[in-house]
């Protein structure tokens, strides 16, 4: 058994010529980006020589601060101790006396904030099914590796890590008191970012969809995830969604007036659309600021959408009526997504990104996204894929006819003013990606 802080460099002999070579050539291109980087990597599974072949593939990538454990309970009390500076975990399923999913469980429970590895020989699904529930209970999941472990698919994970420091992981679980949330909509803290949507035949920008941050007086900037259910818990989610759409169709506006008109989407809350004066109110924001309804794509999160239809169906209905796009967001990860769609009238069908990153090459993935596509298509509607990653993402959907895509890949969310230079960076890369 290895010790518990066993960090060494493994030597490349024995390795076949080929993949010596691809490992330097991967190792030089990850050095970069993460040199001077002190990150501490955990590394769980009860077979010794699985422990060594992947401490030494890590090693051969320039990441050697490792710590390798055969025992489930013994890497518990390590991060107990100091787990703060681990901030990657590689973890096996099938393990005796404490299996994956328990160990899970107890990550959880002592607040760890790093990201999360699995590494098994267990089934696609199988490892899918693990990292869906690690990240139901809000772990930082950055994916899944079949064993043995090749080195590219390594490297295309790790490619993706982005390590945080330990005070911003515990930062970001910070849940605020409704009180504190109150004053900030009171006081104008609240801010819109905007993340834009292209068209996946040419590229084109086709609008964004407006992401609300806190620009917090002392934490720095807070995701909705902090807030937005509080809000809805304690009642008062209206007022937010009201700054929220006010500045978005306002900037709309701005937008328009300099030769720059884009579809603005807004996500709106349950408790929104069971107000029936709410579409009168966004009514007439349209019409204050002269920003056409085929302008404004309401979004609703399909996991939330109806408790009671009626109220819900009257506020939809009197939108779509009016020309003002509906999309149904987050599709297929609530109940009675298809009863949805027959009774209320989306016209935008949104695939989540836990479906689409990576579904190039998941069996599984591959089926959710092409069932999705498939429905659209058939009830006549458009379709737009989050969570658009890598070029691998975007071509699959490119090739298999999703209308829309937005993700990193395209552009992460940013404030209105960066939307024009972004653009115009956006216009070069189409030329790279052969869209014009």
């Amino acid at each position: 058994m290895f010790g518990p802080a066993y960090a060494t460099r493994y030597p490349s002999r024995g390795m076949a010529g080929a993949e010596e070579l691809q490992n330097c050539q991967l190792g030089t291109a990850l050095g970069r980006a993460f040199q001077g980087s002190a990150s501490r990597i955990l590394l769980l599974d009860d077979e010794p020589f699985e422990l060594k072949l992947l401490a030494r593939s890590l090693a051969s990538l320039g990441l050697d601060r490792i710590e390798t454990y055969e025992s489930g309970i013994a890497a518990l009390s390590a991060l107990q101790d100091h787990g703060a500076s681990i901030e990657l975990v590689f973890l096996d399923l099938n393990m005796p006396q404490l299996d994956g999913i328990e160990f899970v469980r107890q990550l959880v429970g002592i607040g760890y904030s790093g990201s999360l590895v699995f590494v098994s020989g267990e089934d696609n699904r199988v490892r899918e099914a693990s990292s869906n529930l690690a990240r139901g209970y809000r772990l930082s999941v950055l994916g899944h590796l079949a064993k043995p472990v090749q080195p590219q698919a390594l490297f295309d994970l790790l490619n993706r890590w982005q390590p945080i420091a330990p005070s911003a992981g515990a930062q970001a679980r910070k849940i605020y008191a409704a009180g504190e949330i109150r004053n900030a909509i009171a006081c104008n803290e609240l801010a819109n970012y905007y993340q834009p949507k292209v068209n996946l035949d040419d590229g084109a920008l086709m609008g964004v969809e407006t992401l609300v941050r806190w620009h917090h007086p002392e934490d720095g900037l807070v995701l909705p995830g902090q807030f937005v259910g509080v809000a809805e818990e304690h009642g008062f989610v209206e007022e937010l969604t009201r700054v929220v759409l006010s500045e978005s169709i306002a900037q709309a506006k701005r937008w328009r007036d300099t030769g720059i008109p884009l579809r603005v989407a807004v996500n709106v809350s349950m408790d929104d659309l069971v107000q029936l004066e709410f579409a009168d109110f966004v009514l007439k924001l349209l019409a204050h600021h002269a920003v056409p309804t085929e302008d404004l794509i309401i979004e609703v999160t399909e996991s939330r959408l109806m408790k009671n239809i009626l109220a819900p169906l009257d506020t939809l209905t009197r939108l779509r009526i009016k020309h003002i796009s509906l999309a149904i967001d987050d599709f297929g990860t609530g109940q009675s997504s298809l009863a949805k769609l027959r009774d209320m009238p989306f016209n935008i069908l949104k695939i989540d990104r836990t479906f689409v990153h990576g579904a190039c090459n998941s069996p599984t993935l591959d089926a959710f996204v092409l069932a999705n596509l498939s429905i659209a298509k058939q009830l006549g509607m458009v379709t737009v894929a989050e969570g658009v990653e890598d070029r691998a993402d975007w071509e699959y959907l490119r090739g298999h006819g999703c209308d829309v895509a937005q993700g990193y890949f395209i552009a992460k969310p940013m404030p209105s003013e960066q939307i024009p230079d972004w653009l115009t960076s956006w216009e070069a890369r189409r030329e790279e990606l052969e869209l014009v």
